[in-house]
């Protein structure tokens, strides 16, 4: 059985390739039940005992899988994730584990090209102004996938600490992307054609006021009910689609907020990435607001750990494997 540690996980996963793995992934048979949460005792000093995530999935082929994510809010003022995962992969014939991979890492860059998938199908072709709220680990993560499948030229980060912002938007400065930090969110709302926000706000930052027609909203951060990152305004002024509608009605403190406040209707969801064979997934006019919400699928997990270890194992993407590789389990660098 295999280690993939997150650089190997990075250097297997390409972004471009993922982003096509999950589109078709979605159009065919898989079984992913839903996200099971345990929340965990505060420890003696108080500090929030945090959260353990279960996500399997499996598919009609070769791949069947389990991610475990700890969510400890608190870490960020040790100067530790406030997201850890691991993933197992096990062969789906046999059983035989194949490899236990670095969770966090593909959950970043899972996420993002999950939500690049979205942008692919519901913003505008001509988007190149994109406001990234937040500047935790998933930032740069969501602002290289989503200039992918849109011509962004222009980026704007937006943060509580100003100073956090500016040094993520030097870090990502390159020819043909013009990085820089915003001062005040609203402006950088009104500013941007796709505005992406990753954090774990509990109370609305974006504001259905500021928004205008033909934006693209992409939602990642909250993912719990007790979460959200923009005002019941901006859930009914838009479109609104989302990864899973089971994992949304769940967990989307955005959207179990805005039914139960009977600001929208169940029906208002127009879609989950598995109508994409249907047509459904795209906006109804170029002039219409887009919101997409991600909780996070365990299909996401498992496309991205297959791609990883067939990478590993010298086998192009979606190639069936031979059997697991007896090697000794390497130590982490």
């Amino acid at each position: 059985m295999q280690f993939l540690d997150a650089a190997r996980v990075a250097a297997h996963l390409d972004r471009r390739v993922l982003i096509d793995a999950l589109d078709a992934a979605f159009r065919r048979p898989h079984s992913a039940p839903d996200r099971q949460h345990y929340p965990l005792e505060s420890d003696a000093s108080g500090r929030t005992g945090g959260t353990l995530l279960v996500m399997p999935a499996w598919n009609g082929g070769h791949a069947l899988g389990v991610k475990l994510v700890t969510v400890f809010p608190d870490n960020d003022s040790r100067g530790l994730p406030t997201v850890c995962a691991s993933y197992v992969m096990m062969d789906r014939r046999t059983g035989e584990p194949r490899a236990i991979l670095d969770g966090t890492e593909l959950t970043r860059r899972r996420t993002g090209a999950a939500s690049a998938l979205a942008s692919r199908h519901l913003s505008r072709p001509e988007a190149s102004r994109l406001l990234m709220v937040g500047t935790g680990n998933l930032a740069a993560h969501l602002i290289d996938s989503h200039a992918l499948v849109r011509p962004i030229r222009e980026v704007r980060i937006w943060g509580r600490r100003f100073e956090r912002a500016d040094a993520l938007a030097a870090s990502l400065r390159r020819p043909g992307l013009a990085v820089e930090a915003a001062r005040e969110l609203e402006a950088a709302v009104r500013w941007a054609d796709i505005i992406s926000c990753a954090t774990l706000s509990r109370e609305p930052l974006v504001r259905g006021a500021w928004l205008a027609p033909g934006q693209h909203l992409d939602l990642v951060g909250a993912f719990t009910p007790a979460m959200c990152e923009v005002d019941d305004a901006a859930v009914a002024r838009s479109e609104l689609f989302v990864d899973t509608r089971s994992g949304v009605l769940g967990e989307s403190g955005e959207i179990i907020g805005a039914l139960a406040r009977g600001v929208i209707r169940e029906s208002a969801l127009r879609a989950e990435f598995g109508d994409l064979p249907r047509g459904t997934f795209r906006r109804s006019t170029p002039q219409a607001i887009t919101l997409f919400k991600s909780v996070g699928a365990a299909l996401e997990d498992l496309v991205a750990a297959e791609i990883v270890v067939q990478g590993a194992d010298g086998l192009r993407p979606g190639e069936p494997p031979g059997r697991p590789a007896r090697s000794s389990l390497p130590s982490r660098p």
